[in-house]
This record gives C-alpha cells, structure tokens and sequence, in this order.
C-alpha cells in the first residue's frame, strides 16, 4: 500500500491538479480528494423515501378479485455533518473528524413508539484516515458509532425479548460509508479519466426492513465543466442489483430480536428490480464534492413464516442528497 501511495504522490507533485498527459489523443482529468489543514466543511445530506406495501400481489385469488390493499408510509433523515481535517499529509493519508451537527428524522404512516434511534448520533463525531484517491484507510471509530446506535433502536427488554423499533441507521450508513466513493473506486486513479470513461462499485440499499442488499452503479465521467468555483467534473451513475453484500459493510444490530410494525413478520425477501441514476458535482481544482443526487426504485417481495401463502410486493423510491454548505 504505501508503495503504491508514493507512485500516486509522485505523479500528483509533478502534474499540475485537474491535468494529465494525453492518452492516444484524449485529455484525462484527475481526481483527488483534498483537505486544507483547519478548514472545516460542512455537508447537508438528505435521504427520504416513499414505500408501498401491496398485499393484493399476495394471492393470486386476491389479485383476479381485483382486490387492492397497498400500505403507503414515508420516511425522511435530514442531517448537517462536518468535517474536519486533524493531520493533512500532503499526497498521502489525512485524519479527519466529523461531527454530526444535527439528526433529524420525520415520516408519515410508519410504526415506532419511540425516537428514531439514528437521532441519537447528533452531536457524535469519528475520526477516519483517507487517501489522496478518496479511499477511507480506517472505519473503525465509525463503525462503532453504528452499533452503539443500532443499540438504542430497542425497547427495554421484557418477557416478550428483544424487540428493535424502524430507525434509519441504514440511511446514515449509506452517506458516511460510501463518501468519495465515485472517486475512490477508479481502479487506476493515477492515470486520471476520460470523458466517457466508465467505471464500476457498488453502494447500500437503505430501506425500513432488516435486509442487506447492495446495488451495482455504474459512473461515468460526462463532462468537465468551467465555472466561477474552477473545473467540476460530472459524474452520472446508475444503477442496478447487486448479488451479493461485501462482507465488510457494518452491521447495526446484533443477537436475535424481533422487527415492529409491518416489517417484523415478513421474511425471506427477493430483489424483483432495481433501477436508478444519478449525479455528482466533482470540483477538481478544489478536491472535494460540491453536491450528489441518487435517485432509484427498487422492488422486492417477501413472505409470511410458518409457510403462510403470501408474497406482498414492496415498491420503494428512494432519493439520497449530499450537498455542500461550508
């Protein structure tokens, strides 16, 4: 790793930032991920979804009746998080802290009769360690963060066990443990990208069941744009369903328990489809994200224990936002 950190650095010291060489006619742009020492910059990221749950897919005699039964609900996190660089080590790893500054959640038609356990991170801060590339070195202080939160979704035990109430801790896991991801996962960053150049990752589903499912995304370097603010590379995404979850991604919540609402008696679920774009606002001369929209449906279906013959179908549109308010 650090050898490969000082071909990196070398490369970046003798080419000017946003610049390299022409490959066989076709200017690449590189992309790097900066810090200045004591500067904090401050985020607003934004994650809302609308879900549908049709219990008239559930039987096939329900659906020739032409009977119709869709549960409609909503959820919304706002939260402003800043961050701030405690060691800048030029063209190699920085330290960062971020501070959540504020957590606010709301929703329409959801179970729960408490907070929103996600709320209880205002106010925390982690440190990480990241690369010139974007690539976070260190996760462990976040993932910490994540599971003291996961631990205040529950109820007080009693003789009914362990019963954990909808937060949206996969939201936040969503905005903290992907930044920088369309920067950090170009194989060969050094070299810089073309315009229409294509790249590949893969990125969370934040939804209001207890599932772990990923979706593939596709970016593609669309265009470099001059502004007043300096050269913004736009990076268009898209999306689709992934196979498998990357063992290393966090997970919330531990031991048995049993899921409230809605969602605590359907097991088993099935992507169906997913599908989505989005777009990222890159300056280059500053090295850092100036705003990200994603924006995808995604449908599953799911069953009833105990061989009960029922699969509703779980429509979700979701919208994720990160944009930069200094």
């Amino acid at each position: 790793m650090k050898n490969a950190l000082t071909v990196f650095a070398a490369v970046l010291m003798i080419i000017p930032a946003g610049c390299l060489p022409t490959v066989g006619g076709e200017k690449s742009t590189l992309l790097t991920v900066d810090f200045q020492q004591g500067r904090t910059l401050q985020y607003k990221f934004v994650s809302s979804r609308d879900i549908e749950v049709d219990w008239a897919m559930a039987t096939n005699n329900n659906a020739k009746k032409g009977g119709s039964k869709v549960d409609k609900s909503s959820e919304l996190m706002e939260m402003v998080v800043a961050y701030t660089p405690v060691e800048v080590a030029p063209y190699g790893l920085t330290t960062i802290e971020a501070t959540c500054k504020s957590v606010k959640t709301s929703g329409k038609g959801r179970a729960g009769t408490t907070g929103n356990a996600v709320e209880t991170l205002s106010g925390k801060s982690f440190t990480f360690t990241i690369d010139a590339a974007g690539r976070i070195e260190d996760y462990s202080q976040l993932e910490k963060l994540i599971k003291e939160a996961g631990e205040k979704a529950f109820r007080p035990e009693g003789k009914a066990g362990r019963i954990k109430e909808p937060d949206m801790i996969s939201d936040f896991i969503a905005t903290q443990w992907f930044l920088w991801d369309s920067v950090s996962s170009i194989k060969k960053a050094a070299k810089g990208v073309r315009i229409g150049q294509s790249w590949k990752s893969e990125l969370s589903i934040p939804t209001p069941m207890i599932i772990r499912k990923a979706r593939n995304v596709t970016y593609t370097l669309d265009e470099v744009r001059q502004t007043e603010k300096g050269q913004i590379a736009v990076i268009r995404s898209s999306y689709s369903p992934a196979e498998s979850v990357p063992a290393s991604w966090p997970k919330p919540y531990s031991g048995s328990f049993q899921m409230s609402g809605r969602f605590g008696f359907l097991t088993n679920y099935r992507f169906i489809d997913l599908q989505g774009q989005g777009e990222e606002l890159f300056n280059i001369d500053a090295g850092r994200t100036e705003k990200y929209s994603q924006q995808y449906k995604v449908q599953f279906d799911a069953s009833f224990p105990m061989g009960i013959n029922i699969r509703p179908k779980i429509t979700i549109e979701q919208n994720l936002t990160m944009e930069l308010i200094e």
